[in-house]
């Protein structure tokens, strides 16, 4: 069946309430291990069919963010999602009181367990009018940004359209493309800064209805972060600082030298090459049939499973007006299918996008057994790894993509290195407004340019006094739409350089199938386990962590020179 046929019914609230309880009832009444697991089976399967409906509808008003049916259906889910939550805790509740827990735990995933503790701090009926508050505001911010239309040069252009100008070798195109997209946010400026303000305030009143000292806290736990403190991301961060930030600014420096230019602007960032970056050498068409072929050569694995994408039309990557936004992966639990969404324009991010968002939906793949649908996919640090590795793991293959490989594969190892401070910038600077909920937006703006400066001190905004007040952070739709979703992806990155060194440099055999295990455990783990079981080394051991960032940037050292 093509994506297209998978049915969408709105389901009704009162008729799965009742259901649902009665599944519920026969966990609560079991008199035996069997009886116990044959309800939870239950209700999984209930949970799976109503989760795969929300995803249907979020996917489809995704593509199309101007579609009447689906933004009717957006914000149905908008309010009826937080009631659906407080209604699992039902089941939470009863799994974790059951007398024959500990029997449980030893024939369904132990992730599950902490799960259900985490649901059941996080989630109480008065915060049900908070959290209806909190998605309406998120919807309000992704239906802005899909409403993008860019004049430039001309024509008019989504966000992801004008950004493919980013890396033009002109550099006064890439000025002038940066301008255009630098407008639409300062011209939504009031409305970014009320959205946020509103999003500040609505997420501590619901941390504190919890009983959470703040919303950092919260996140923490909503973020079902089991085998490490917040404590220990602060020591990652200032990691990235002391030792990753001085590696950073030398490869800024190198990449002046190669563009020619005594400093670099901010425009000039994204610009790896005098001659330009590498670009893809096919059209939409033809990416998706390479990665087909290529994905064959990687392994039998993967070329099932990329084959079953295509096949059932399980991609949509083409940007247009309405559509929102970036791109992701989702997991349609009752179809066992994954469907990946991104919005290409013709650079080289294409084939970034495509290689991690693919990542993720092999993890799928790979987790089909897994039949809770919180566990599918596992913690997001973790999640993070599948993909960012499937990056790298591709990197033979690049032949096939672009003209000069070798180009593509130092800009993008530079890119992944350097993007390590932004990540923590980005969660660092959440840190500070949650703690500080009653900031202006022009005491974020300060915040966030401060911390900018410490942790990306490359950022030269002297040309736009917008930026320079610190603006940038509007962009990132993590900090509106999923806060504290923005440290995994640096945690593991970390962990992909492990990949990288394994399987591409080293050419280890044993690489890729501690990469499979890791696929094919999903969420059934916590993230420190899954890292344990599949033979990397944890990004909060500094030991490990220094010695792998200077091999990081050695190999980025002989990469430069080959393509010199």
């Amino acid at each position: 069946m093509k994506f297209s046929a998978y049915p969408y019914t709105r389901p009704d609230f009162a008729h799965y309430q009742v259901t649902f309880d009665a599944a519920v009832k026969k966990l609560t009444a079991a008199t035996s291990v069997q009886s116990a697991s044959l309800a939870i089976e239950q209700l999984n399967q209930l949970r799976q069919t109503l989760f795969t409906q929300a995803k249907l509808a979020y996917i489809r008003h995704s593509l199309d963010t101007n579609d009447p049916f689906y933004e009717q259906e957006d914000d149905y889910w908008n309010q009826q999602q937080p009631r659906f939550d407080e209604l699992h805790n039902r089941f939470y509740r009863a799994l974790v009181t059951s007398p024959f827990k500990t029997e449980l735990e030893k024939i369904f995933p132990p992730t599950l367990f902490l799960f259900s503790e985490d649901q059941l701090k996080l989630v109480q009926p008065e915060t049900i009018p908070l959290k209806q508050q909190e998605n309406e505001w998120i919807s309000r911010y992704t239906r802005l940004i899909a409403s993008a239309q860019i004049d430039f040069r001309g024509q008019t252009y989504t966000l992801a359209e004008v950004a493919a100008f980013f890396t033009d070798p002109d550099r006064s195109v890439r000025k002038a493309a940066q301008a255009a997209y630098e407008h639409f946010f300062t011209s939504h400026e009031t409305e970014l800064d009320e959205i946020y303000d509103q999003l500040v305030k609505l997420r501590t009143a619901i941390a504190r209805q919890a009983g959470f000292k703040d919303y950092v806290a919260y996140a923490d736990v909503a973020m079902n972060r089991w085998s490490y403190t917040r404590q220990q991301i602060q020591a990652f961060r200032k990691f990235i600082v002391t030792e990753v930030v001085p590696v950073t600014q030398k490869l800024y420096q190198q990449q002046a030298k190669r563009l020619t230019l005594e400093e670099l602007e901010y425009y000039d960032l994204p610009l790896q090459f005098k001659t330009g970056n590498p670009k893809p050498v096919a059209d939409q068409t033809e990416l998706i049939q390479l990665a087909q072929s290529m994905y064959q050569e990687l392994s039998p694995e993967t070329g099932s499973f990329f084959q079953q994408l295509v096949q059932a039309e399980l991609l949509d990557l083409t940007s247009h007006p309405g559509k929102q936004s970036g791109g992701y992966c989702e997991y349609l639990d009752s179809f066992k299918a994954p469907f990946i969404f991104a919005n290409f324009n013709g650079t080289a991010d294409d084939i970034d996008v495509l290689t991690h968002e693919a990542g993720h939906a092999f993890q799928t793949s790979q987790s089909t057994w897994i039949t809770e649908p919180e566990l599918v996919f596992p913690t997001s640090e973790a999640a993070e790894i599948h993909s960012m590795s499937m990056e790298f793991l591709t990197y033979p293959y690049l032949d096939r993509f672009f003209a000069e490989p070798d180009k593509y594969r130092f800009a993008h190892l530079s890119s992944a290195l350097t993007f390590l401070p932004y990540g923590a910038l980005v969660d660092h600077f959440q840190e500070a407004v949650y703690q500080h909920p009653d900031w202006s937006a022009s005491q974020r703006k300060k915040c966030w340019r401060e911390l900018e400066q410490r942790y990306c001190p490359e950022k030269n905004y002297r040309t736009s006094p917008a930026l320079m007040r610190g603006t940038f952070w509007y962009r990132q739709g993590h900090i509106f739409e999923v806060p504290f979703y923005y440290i995994d992806y640096t945690l593991a990155q970390v962990c992909a350089f492990q990949f990288l060194l394994r399987h591409v440099i080293e050419q280890d055999p044993s690489a890729w199938s501690d990469y499979l295990t890791l696929c094919q455990l999903g969420g059934s783990q916590p993230f420190l386990t899954l890292l344990a079981k599949s033979q990397l080394a944890s990004p909060f051991d500094f030991t490990k962590m220094s010695p792998l960032i200077k091999k990081i940037s050695a190999q980025l050292e002989q990469w430069e020179k080959a393509v010199q």
